[in-house]
């Protein structure tokens, strides 16, 4: 029921998004970061999604409650910059990418097997999509299917010349059929693998010091097929500049099936919170990602 809490749809309506989008093509886009700053992130202090990152500061950082209130608001003011960010893409503005790990991703581009990608709702992931590409390799990156279409236009825009194809996640899970059909035919999967969508299906592991439940799906598509899978995360270093961690998920291949999803499982938390610990104010799940 805690999932109810964060839709996960980019805020706002078609006219809106164009408007922005005609707004950041004229002015610097750092004037939309100090509106936003000013005039939207503080109403949020009043919605449950601030409540949930002042306690994720509090709880699992250990923070006091000052500073766990000023990172909340941190927090929400590098979303709004993600955001505006994935806007500017749009309109046209181009960022500083810094890779870390990119030969791991270019090894298995070159090879004739499909691989998955995993991702986590921190940093701007989306800025991958424009920034990992193999001309060779059809990449398939799945997608929420209740974002806005205005939104859904512009990705289709922007990837249509990077041999990107997006699948929606549908409630009644004939996404999996375009997700074992692109794997077998030897192309890319991009999934998310830190929040439950449909299937009820999860795996239990300790994330930053508690219990959470993490979507069995991506870690068991990756072990059903015996595919390679990386861990892709993209981290905000400045106005102007991201990094991309391009990391391995390494498993037995040999081992029971059920013994490989627990080791992916347990790699892709690792490397979540090595990203998180390291970039505490770029974790954007705003709700509580620890209830049972």
């Amino acid at each position: 029921m805690a999932e109810k809490e964060w839709k996960g749809t980019t805020y706002g309506n078609g006219l809106m998004h164009r408007w922005l989008i005609g707004l950041l093509r004229v002015i610097d886009m750092r004037i939309i970061y100090a509106i936003t700053f000013l005039f939207i992130v503080p109403p949020t202090m009043f919605k449950p999604g601030f409540g949930h990152a002042y306690r994720f500061f509090r709880q699992r950082f250990g923070y006091s409650k000052v500073r766990s209130f000023y990172m909340a608001y941190k927090n929400h003011c590098l979303f709004s910059q993600a955001v505006i960010d994935k806007f500017a893409m749009f309109a046209g503005h181009n960022f500083d990418i810094e890779l870390e790990g990119y030969d791991n991703f270019l090894s298995l581009a070159a090879k004739p097997e499909g691989f998955v990608q995993l991702s986590s709702h921190i940093g701007n992931y989306e800025i991958a999509g424009y920034s990992l590409v193999a001309e060779s390799k059809p990449f398939n990156a799945l997608v929420y299917f209740g974002e806005k279409q205005e939104v859904m236009d512009n990705r289709n825009k922007m990837f249509s010349h990077a041999n990107i194809k997006m699948i929606p996640i549908m409630s009644d899970m004939s996404h999996l059929f375009a997700i074992n059909s692109a794997l077998e035919n030897g192309e890319t999967v991009s999934i998310p693998a830190d929040r439950i969508w449909g299937s009820q299906k999860f795996v239990s592991k300790n994330v930053l010091g508690k219990e959470a439940h993490l979507p069995m799906g991506p870690f068991q598509v990756a072990a059903l097929r015996g595919v390679d899978v990386l861990a892709v995360n993209v981290m905000k270093e400045s106005f102007t500049r991201y990094k991309i961690y391009v990391t391995p998920l390494n498993y037995d291949k040999e081992a029971s099936r059920k013994a490989q999803i627990d080791q992916l499982a347990d790699a892709y938390v690792a490397e979540l919170e090595r990203m998180v610990k390291r970039y505490p104010a770029q974790w954007y799940n705003y709700f509580d990602f620890w209830a049972q």
